[in-house]
């Protein structure tokens, strides 16, 4: 049986995407928005991930409310599962149509995960009561008033830091990468 270098590379390329495709961002989406000219929060689900670091980037579908993609953080480590945004750090106008990616630190294009579109409403707005489920992928979400122009009172609980779940993930992940070099290899000896 005689495999081409060209398939056995797709092949592998295809099993990588599978162990990594577990990276998904649980805040900001489509039920828990953000407020304007104030303390925001991303969540993401760290204990599923081989990514140890990625930049934090936020874009928009509409060119007229952002151009193109916009840095927020440089570099974000994945375990600490969630990030508070400063309105130093997205100070961006009031609009739908927002996206958080999660991309490679080097090449900020190799998107890792991408958000649901999320609002930016209007300072003064409802901040949404944000919950998510320890090792789940979906929130919950009911408005509340922020007490300050700051809106400190957001909330969001996300990933899950029991240990055994993060060794089933990453041994998943490592498995995974082990069979496809193995298969590789094999190929092409």
């Amino acid at each position: 049986m005689k495999f081409s270098r060209a398939a056995l590379a797709t092949t592998f390329a295809t099993l990588m995407g599978m162990a990594t495709a577990d990276l998904q961002v649980t805040a900001p989406s489509s039920s828990v928005w953000w407020v304007a000219q104030s303390i925001n929060t991303i969540a993401w689900t760290c204990d599923q991930s081989q990514f140890q670091n990625f930049t934090i980037l936020i874009a928009n579908s509409d060119p007229k409310v952002l151009v193109s993609p916009l840095a927020i953080v440089a570099v974000e480590n994945n375990f600490d599962c969630s990030k508070t945004i400063t309105q130093e750090q997205s100070s961006q106008p009031a609009a739908s149509g927002y996206t958080i990616l999660l991309a490679n630190p080097l090449n900020s294009s190799q998107v890792y995960a991408t958000s649901e579109p999320f609002e930016i409403k209007a300072l003064g707005a409802a901040y949404p009561t944000t919950t998510v489920a320890p090792g789940s992928s979906t929130a919950t979400s009911s408005g509340s008033s922020p007490s300050s122009s700051t809106g400190s009172d957001q909330t969001t609980t996300s990933g899950n830091n029991n240990a055994a779940s993060g060794l089933k993930a990453s041994t998943s992940v490592a498995g995974a990468a082990a069979m496809g070099l193995a298969v590789l290899g094999y190929f092409l000896a």
